[in-house]
């Protein structure tokens, strides 16, 4: 390891060194138990989403594989950030390589607006399902679902690998501290002797781009699902309506909530502590991935009914 001083500038940097809450260093105490606890109940909640609509034949429905696709990328995502995370909090190991800090960018920045953009193609479901309830087993098919799965990968996978790379490409003279409890792009890059202008350019436009975008059309798509829920003549008719779409946002206040509330105060940091913002980044790649599977779990029928089989099920091979 190559600790930051005067006399190394010269030196370029093979590793870093991962510094969360510079200026509350007693958070990372009171915050490991909670954050461990909500690891654990992102992975153990996700796993078992995903293998009861893998084993139960009645949740083989696009719905429920667009569902599956937002737990493994909340799966990966937390994979990728809270091991590295507790291990700084529990044991101190705040080194990281330097092909492994940008890998992490890289999953980090991928993963995100993946995450947006599933968001977006579920909205979409639930727009057909209720204000084009006829049309509804033709739009959204097994074929749909497998086109989509393309478009995201690819979009985002094409659209943010030149984050890490700009990233990459520079060049690190010894300064090798990141204020910061992961390798968030910023907080990387300004460790460089080089010109960083066109990593923030980029990061911003690409930011406001994908998940700007996604965010608005996904409030538009509500907004026509609610017109139309609005026609309906029977009390019941609207409830059933509203119902059927409701798990589904509120994931996605989930998402856009902490993510607004990160951007905002990132850009009020001089009003604010900078020790917030590196905690809310952490905190947004484990709530929602801890809190996705429990909504739906709770409010879906189908999937409650899949895991009280599967329950029964293993129950009764242990008799």
């Amino acid at each position: 390891m190559l600790p930051y001083s005067n006399s190394s500038l010269s030196t370029e940097a093979s590793e870093f060194l991962l510094n969360c809450f510079v200026r509350s260093p007693s958070w990372q105490h009171w915050l490991s138990l909670p954050l461990s606890l909500l690891f654990l109940l992102a992975m153990g909640a996700n796993t078992t989403l995903l293998i009861t609509i893998q084993l139960e034949a009645s949740l083989h429905e696009p719905m429920y594989y667009l569902l599956s696709l937002l737990s493994l990328l909340d799966m990966v995502l937390c994979l990728t950030v809270i091991p590295k995370v507790l291990a700084i909090f529990w044991f101190d190991l705040r080194t990281i390589s330097f092909s492994a800090c940008f890998l992490q960018m890289f999953i980090m920045n991928n993963f995100l607006p993946m995450e947006s953009c599933t968001f977006l193609v579920m909205a979409y479901d639930r727009y057909v399902a209720i204000c084009k309830p006829l049309h509804y087993p033709s739009i959204i098919t097994d074929q749909f679902v497998s086109r989509a799965l393309v478009f995201i990968l690819a979009r985002n996978t094409f659209l943010t690998a030149p984050i890490p790379i700009l990233s990459a490409r520079l060049h690190y003279c010894g300064r090798n501290i990141i204020e910061n409890c992961i390798c968030a792009n910023l907080s990387v890059s300004k460790l460089s002797c080089g010109n960083i202008s066109l990593n923030k350019i980029y990061q911003l436009i690409l930011a406001w781009t994908l998940l700007g975008s996604d965010l608005i059309l996904i409030f538009l798509s509500y907004i026509f699902i609610l017109r139309a829920v609005l026609r309906l003549n029977t009390r019941g008719a609207a409830a059933k309506a509203l119902s059927t779409c409701g798990s589904h946002f509120i994931l996605i206040l989930f998402f856009s909530t902490i993510l607004l509330v990160f951007v905002f105060t990132h850009l009020a940091k001089k009003k604010v502590s900078p020790d917030i913002p590196v905690l809310l980044n952490v905190l947004h790649h484990v709530i929602p991935a801890a809190l996705n599977p429990i909504v739906y779990g709770v409010r879906t029928q189908e999937i409650k009914q899949g895991i009280w089989k599967l329950l029964r099920k293993g129950s009764d091979s242990r008799k």
